[in-house]
Formats: structure tokens, C-alpha cells, sequence
């Protein structure tokens, strides 16, 4: 299945299904037509699996990235730039990001400053990646003060979701992707009751549908829609990014993901904008998937907080997306004291 972002200047395909990986090759020389290079960005423990196998039709290099969001920093962009260069890529040359949506996020921000911005495509390898990061163009990495705070917006001249990829993640790894679905779920409004009946590869083109309506209609984020997107997510980066510097694999970012639901539908109840029905929904999607419900550690609240008012959609106040009577908002000065007093329950009962 192919779907597209309709995008006014650069459409572009998401192509979803088993072996669509096959199909690279020939597309690549088509949609980058002037390319006599192209450089494929990835890490060494996924250049290593069987299904490897890209055969491009024009020489191709590999450089390999550091696993995970660890190595999603200033120090490897500038790294891997410098490698391009001694590779002679030039304007005209294409980068393939192949990766979960660390090295997606990665591979698109080295595209996007490379010589002032080069061409990529993606082959998303993890569900976060396949749903969420390698669509749309937003990449970035990050800095010691928060995720993704250095970045532009760089679109894919298309993207490949190759279902086969993810047959060869570890089961903790596959059930972390699902923290992106799980939003996805949510913000469609779908019923608890279709989540068991639904395959992997509907719930990876419904996410990957959803994706691409909300880009189309608010490529660069200026009219507020596409941050809808961001439900979850500030509670989200603050504590992975406060994970990160204890232990970098205690916390995936679909898990993250899956505790910022949980966390902001209480915020929101707790500021009247949805009932405890609503709540416990919530927490049955998260669930249904096998997604964690408790923080590796109580951070101190004052860290989180401090985190959070640096979120890419505040304006130096707490800003969240939240459900409400009307369906989904971004919503500003939020109360510092409503934010603690639904921390202290949500951390409740944790040693």
C-alpha cells in the first residue's frame, strides 16, 4: 500500500507492506534523477541483518551512526558531515536513511544542513520510525538541555515501511514502537473493542494515514494542527530525556510515549476537560499494547518541570496537548501546581 502526503510543493509516497523495501532501488533513480551517489546512513547492528540487502543502481556507500537516541547529537551530525565529504557527495547526490527514528531523525538532519540541504528517502526499520519519525520532515537532534531542540524541517522525497524489518526487533522493542500507535489510536478517537481484531499492518497504516492528513494540512506547523501530534509527548521527552542520564536503555521513546498518554489524559481530567471514563481508556490502549504504566525511577518534580518548560511548543510557560469535550488542543500556562499535584498521584505507590 502506498500513501501519500499530499504536500503542496513535494508530495511524496509512504509505501507499507512486506518487501516493499524491494521497490528502493528502482525509485531512488527516479525520484533522484540527477544522483550518481548515494550514501546509505545507518547503524552497525542493523547493516548486519538479513534483510540488508539494498542493491541501488548507482554506487553507494554505507556510514555507520551510533545505535539509539545516545548518539543523536551535534557530535555525530558534524562526524558524519565530514564523511560526506571526503565521499565527494554533492547537491545532486541522495542520502537513505535506514533506521528506527533515531537514525531517521539523524540521517534527515545531516540531509537537511549537508551543503544546505540534499535529498533523502527513508526506510523506517522500527514501528516509531515506520509511524511516526520518518515521516514529515521534521528532524532534529538533541541537545544536553532537551530532545530535538536542534533541527529543521527537510521532507523525504519518499519513505519505505517495510513490515520484514520488524520480524527481526526484539519483542521490547517492537511492543515500545506501539507507544506511537497507541497515540495514534487515540487521537483518531477508535473504540477500545477494534484494537484486538486489528492487524500490524492496519495499525501501522492507520498511524501512517494519519500521519500524513495532518502534514499535508500544516506541513510547517504554523496553523497549530500538526502539534496535535504531540499528544503525550512533553511529559514524554522530560522524562526520557532525565532517563537518558541515568541509564540509556531504561526507557524507549514509544515507552515514554506510552506514560506521557497516561499522564497528560490525568492532567487533563484533573483540569475538567475529560471524565474518568476517558482516563480509563486511556489506560486500556496503553495496556492492550503492553506498554509500561510506571516510570523507571520518581524523578524530582522540579527536574520534570524544568524539562518540560523547555518543550519545543511552550513559550517559556507549560504547554500540553490534551484531550477535551471538543476533541484535541494545544493548551497554554498550564498550572505548575496541576502539573505536580497529577505527578504526585501518578507517581504513587513507586519505591
Amino acid at each position: 500500500m502506498s500513501i501519500r502526503v499530499d504536500l503542496q510543493d513535494n508530495p511524496y509516497e509512504v509505501h507499507v507492506g512486506r518487501g516493499v523495501r524491494s521497490s528502493l532501488a528502482e525509485r531512488v533513480s527516479s525520484l533522484v534523477p540527477r544522483a550518481k551517489l548515494a550514501v546509505i546512513i545507518t547503524t552497525p547492528m542493523l547493516r548486519a541483518q538479513p534483510w540488508f540487502d539494498f542493491a541501488l543502481a548507482l554506487p553507494t556507500h554505507v556510514i555507520e551512526a551510533p545505535e539509539g537516541e545516545s548518539g543523536k547529537n551535534l557530535a555525530t551530525v558534524e562526524r558524519l558531515c565530514d564523511e560526506l565529504t571526503a565521499l565527494g557527495v554533492s547537491r545532486h547526490d541522495v542520502i537513505v536513511g535506514v533506521g528506527g527514528g533515531a537514525t531517521t531523525d539523524l540521517a534527515g538532519f545531516v540531509a537537511a544542513v549537508y551543503l544546505r540541504g540534499i535529498a533523502v528517502v527513508h526506510v523506517a526499520t522500527s514501528v516509531a520510525g515506520q509511524v511516526d519519525a520518518a515521516i514529515g520532515g521534521k528532524t532534529a537532534v538533541d541537545l544536553v538541555g532537551g530532545k530535538n531542540l536542534v533541527g529543521a524541517f527537510h521532507q523525504p522525497r519518499g519513505v519505505w515501511c517495510d513490515l520484514d524489518t520488524l520480524d527481526t526487533l526484539s519483542t521490547r522493542e517492537r511492543i515500545a514502537g506501539m507507544g506511537e500507535v497507541a497515540k495514534c489510536w487515540l487521537l483518531e478517537g477508535r473504540s477500545v473493542s477494534d484494537l484486538a481484531t486489528t492487524t500490524l499492518e492496519e495499525f501501522v497504516t492507520m498511524a501512517v494515514a494519519l500521519k500524513a492528513r495532518v502534514v499535508a494540512e500544516d506541513e510547517f506547523e504554523t496553523s497549530g494542527r500538526r502539534a496535535l501530534l504531540n499528544y503525550g509527548h512533553t511529559f514524554a521527552h522530560a522524562v526520557e530525556l532525565l532517563t537518558l542520564s541515568r541509564d540509556p536503555d531504561a526507557l524507549r521513546h514509544g515507552e515514554a510515549v506510552a506514560l506521557g498518554l497516561r499522564f497528560e489524559a490525568r492532567l487533563a481530567h484533573r483540569l475538567g476537560r475529560i471524565d474518568a471514563t476517558e482516563v480509563a481508556a486511556t489506560d486500556e490502549v496503553v495496556a492492550f499494547f503492553g506498554l509500561p504504566s510506571r516510570l523507571p525511577w520518581a524523578f524530582e518534580i522540579t527536574d520534570v518541570l524544568a524539562v518540560m518548560a523547555r518543550d519545543k511548543k511552550a513559550h517559556h510557560n507549560l504547554t500540553f496537548v490534551l484531550p477535551g469535550v471538543q476533541g484535541f488542543s494545544t493548551v497554554a500556562d498550564v498550572s505548575a501546581d496541576e502539573v505536580v499535584a497529577t505527578y504526585a498521584e501518578f507517581i504513587g505507590g513507586l519505591e
